[in-house]
């Protein structure tokens, strides 16, 4: 009988009250003016004006064919690094800016959509915040990377903040905007094991006679027969115009994207509004953004890339008679060997798994111009943002996958709330040569989460776990905020800005931590303006210098961690009286003491522009210092757990970044841009628990093999992810001598002492190239990306081994080097699986012709075509190796993908 009991964790009662935040609006922008204003929080600014490290990225610069909004922006911008999280259709994108800024805590930037700040967690069944958003719906990203910038969102700014602000409508004449794009994707290649010939060889020359025995006829490429051409469409329309001084937006799309992996795929239909009327002699202004999106996922079965790797490639797909399915399995004693791979081919056949998710996204901004002082603006900002999802996996027990439990079933729901209020007061005076822009404001947000209890039911009459609790928890931030931005003589510039937050993360049954001050304050020099450099071709050349606090308390690990509390025990820790099992109250590991975690930056920039702006840019130096680092930790025995988030540690970052922009050509017929854009950073551990020194790490990076292994550690005075393993020792002929490393502490025996940090996931450099050329009617670019120094762990690669043909009564196939390594067993810890994954990708190429006044004046129709993820250069030995988190365990690789596309304006 299924054990209902909810438990809902709220926060104080005064935390729950409140009033309140922000609007953020580009009424007064019109489109050819994006380029030159920019938003910056709770406001917008000339972008010659911009004291902080700000980047704006329009719609004319997006990477097209995106399926996620942050594949807008791959590449475009400097300090901003987007890699996705897997190459299956609507997986989302990791997003870091300027790098890594924290261990344990979100790394992510604050995503503020219409300004409306997200939730950093994608619900179930889903990627992130931005991936339930129609990247065709979306006008600009304006991203604000130091913290001088980014204090004004104070608590959840210390990874920077992207502003995403979607199209609106104008005043005008009805207009249609329908395009449409047919796509096929492919694989880029398969992990280079070996073919069917080349295993037979291994075994026979490596295995006992009773192994050898083992071997089949066949010649099957396992990952030839999991992976497909996949189709794809995307089709928008968009109705705008503007009746009576309304101006209004509707939009309609539907994505379709079939994964390169059989039965994996992606649907995304969406419909937004805006409306942006004024009222009271223009006084007021209102804008009405809705968003609604419907996705349906079906997710290819876990670990399946993993099987189709390493499945025997003599055996046939099919066996020959009725049992399993009619597939091929490993049989031991007439029955399953239960140790040995799945049929690949059989665990698709078995598995359906798969998603639905709602998302509804709207808000409502008031702008107020005060009849008695038009100075002064009274703003309101008012949202709400709903997802539900739910999801079924059903595992069939015709074959082996769930064979043994006779099918297998899980049926989960989720939903997720974000409300939002808040108001503030603006206000912009030009007193003689001074210009003041003042913001002051006060906020209110409130996250929801529900999961009901969600059990596996299992064929023969179990239940996996057979007891549990729905769960609802609730996250609650306060805030309290100011800016001042002074302009004197258009030369000189000082911008302040201070925020007070209140996170109910923090609450310990008191107030003592729940509340966090973070200011910032930046200068810039127009030099240009200077009457020394007037007529001497300088179009722009500001000096800029920064210097914020900001925080984060995105801990992932339930939102109350410094309370203490109860659960119920899980099933499998009941206890039996009298004639029955009852489940007991347990309490929860807390840390009363927990706080923020807190980064200081310093920026100096320099932005520049030459000859009438056909060569503009800008560079940047940065420092980040993070302290109280809120760290998972192993703590001292004979505690609830052997782990609990503790304030502990430091960390601080170096980097440089810049960009810089030439206009070749530009007449009238032709129009020629090519950007480049480069940054380098360091993130160095400084201080862990009681000042740790190498003795003691924090292991992270789980591995595929054994029970618990881990290949990365966080350690004082290393960077953080940086893989710890053991010195490979090479023979006389240059190969690996199987188990044998270096004993760096001399003692003369190998233990974990001799284990050692070598190199990281952190790249050196990270490199942006981008192009764009019209000749008459004709228009084409690309864009390209290069990361050089960043390592990933080859676990294909460590998995394989002369044991594979002599394991527990089955075969499965190696990595190509394991002929040479001739590793007895799997050595997981050896550094020569660390391999160097720099690349140079092709990102997107695309041509296009446009046809113009096509069915009247006005009118237009651009015929283009399009290939993604054209080409990759690199030494790394495995498919693809821009592998997120730096582990390759099996990792969906990213498609190839060939599109054509119309895009129809009238």
């Amino acid at each position: 009988m299924r054990n209902y009991t909810k438990v809902l964790k709220i926060a104080p009662a005064f935390l729950l009250a409140g009033t309140m935040m922000h609007a953020q609006t580009k009424d007064s922008i019109k489109t050819a003016d994006i380029e030159q204003v920019v938003l910056i929080g709770y406001g917008k600014q000339k972008k010659t004006d911009v004291t902080g490290s700000v980047s704006s990225i329009s719609s004319k610069d997006f990477n097209g064919g995106a399926t996620s909004p942050a594949q807008l922006i791959q590449g475009k911008t400097p300090g901003v690094s987007i890699t996705q999280n897997s190459g299956a259709p609507g997986s989302g994108s990791a997003i870091r800016i300027r790098g890594i800024g924290t261990l344990n805590g979100e790394q992510a930037p604050l995503i503020v959509i219409d300004g409306v700040p997200q939730d950093f967690k994608g619900i179930s069944g889903a990627a992130d915040p931005l991936s339930l958003i129609n990247p065709n719906d979306i006008e600009t990203f304006d991203i604000l990377k130091d913290a001088s910038a980014t204090a004004i969102y104070g608590n959840r700014a210390s990874n920077g903040v992207i502003l995403v602000t979607t199209k609106r409508g104008s005043a005008g004449r009805f207009k249609v905007n329908f395009s449409t794009l047919a796509s096929v994707s492919t694989k880029m290649g398969n992990t280079p094991v070996l073919s069917a010939d080349e295993f037979r060889d291994f075994v026979n020359a490596n295995a006992s006679d009773g192994y050898k025995a083992k071997l089949g006829t066949a010649n099957t490429n396992w990952q030839d027969l999991i992976y497909q051409a996949a189709w794809g469409t995307d089709n928008n329309v968009a109705f705008s115009g503007g009746i009576k001084g309304l101006p209004y937006r509707v939009s309609l799309g539907y994505n379709e994207q079939n994964g390169i992996v059989r039965t994996n795929s992606f649907r995304r239909t969406s419909a937004g509004l805006t409306m942006n009327p004024k009222f009271w002699d223009n006084h007021l202004s209102v804008t009405v953004n809705a968003k609604g999106t419907f996705t349906d996922n079906q997710f290819a079965p876990g670990g399946i890339i993993g099987e189709a790797t390493y499945f025997d490639p003599t055996q046939p797909v099919y066996s020959g008679n009725n049992k399993y399915g009619g597939y091929y399995e490993w049989i031991l004693n007439n029955e399953l060997n239960v140790n040995a791979n799945a049929n690949p081919l059989a665990r698709i056949a078995a598995t359906r798994d798969i998603s639905s998710i709602w998302r509804g996204l709207g808000n409502i901004q008031l702008d107020y111009k005060f009849h008695f002082l038009p100075d002064l603006h009274f703003n309101v900002n008012a949202g709400y943002d709903y997802s539900k999802a739910k999801g079924t996996k059903d595992e069939s027990g015709l074959y082996k996958t769930a064979f043994a439990d006779k099918g297998r079933h899980r049926f989960y729901t989720q939903e997720k709330q974000n409300k939002l209020l808040e108001t503030f007061l603006s206000y912009a005076k030009t007193f003689s040569q001074v210009n003041v822009d003042l913001v002051g404001g006060y906020a209110y947000q409130n996250f929801y989460r529900s999961e009901p209890f969600a059990p596996t039911f299992k064929g023969n009459g179990d239940q996996d776990p057979t007891t549990g609790s729905d769960f609802a928890t609730r996250n609650v931030l306060l805030s309290f905020y100011g800016r001042g931005i002074f302009t004197i003589a258009n030369k000189y510039i000082v911008s302040a800005s201070i925020r007070r937050d209140g996170s109910s993360r923090f609450y310990n049954g008191t107030t003592d931590n729940l509340w966090g001050n973070f200011p910032g304050v930046s200068v810039a020099w127009k030099i240009n303006e200077e009457s020394f450099l007037k007529g001497k071709g300088i179009n722009t050349l500001k000096l800029r210098a920064g210097w914020g606090k900001t925080g984060n308390q995105e801990i992932g690990t339930g939102d109350y961690p410094a309370y203490s509390s109860y659960n119920y025990s899980n099933g499998g820790a009941q206890y039996f009286l009298g004639d029955q099992f009852y489940q007991m109250y347990r309490p929860n590991i807390f840390n009363p003491n927990l706080t923020w975690e807190t980064t200081t930056t310093n920026n100096v920039g320099l932005d520049y522009g030459f000859a009438k702006n056909r060569i503009f840019g800008s560079i940047d130096l940065f420092q980040k210092d993070v302290e109280n680092l809120l760290v998972d930790s192993p703590i001292f025995a004979g505690d609830v757990t052997n782990h609990n988030l503790l304030n502990v540690g430091n960390m601080k970052s170096n980097g440089i970044e810049g960009s810089i922009t030439f206009v070749p050509v530009r007449n009238e017929n032709t129009n020629w841009e090519v950007s480049f854009n480069a940054t380098h950073y360091k993130s160095d551990i400084t201080n862990l628990v009681n000042g740790a020194n190498d003795a003691y790490n924090i292991p992270i990076g789980g591995i595929t093999g054994g029970v618990g292994n881990t290949v990365q550690a966080h350690a004082v005075g290393h960077q953080p992810y940086a893989f710890y393993v053991y010195q490979q020792v090479y023979g006389n002929d240059g190969k690996p001598l199987s188990g044998v490393y270096v004993d760096r502490n001399g003692d003369g025996r190998i233990t974990a002492a001799d284990m050692y940090y070598y190199k990281s996931t952190q790249p050196d450099a990270i490199l942006g190239f981008n192009t764009k050329l019209s000749y008459k009617n004709w228009d084409g670019g690309l864009s390209a990306r290069a990361v050089i120094g960043n390592y990933v762990y080859n676990n294909a690669a460590s998995n394989s081994s002369l044991q594979s043909a002599s394991t527990n009564e089955y075969l499965q196939n190696v990595y190509y080097t394991a002929v040479n390594n001739k590793f007895g067993a799997p050595q997981y810890f050896s550094d020569i699986f660390v391999e160097n994954a720099s690349f140079f990708r092709l990102d997107n190429i695309n041509l296009g012709y446009n046809f113009k006044d096509i069915l009247s004046a006005g009118s237009s129709l651009r015929v283009y075509g399009m290939a993604q993820n054209v080409l990759v250069v690199t030494k790394y030995t495995g498919v693809d190796p821009e592998v997120f988190g730096g582990i390759d365990n099996g990792y969906y690789q990213m498609p190839r993908v060939y599109s054509l596309g119309l895009n129809f304006n009238f």
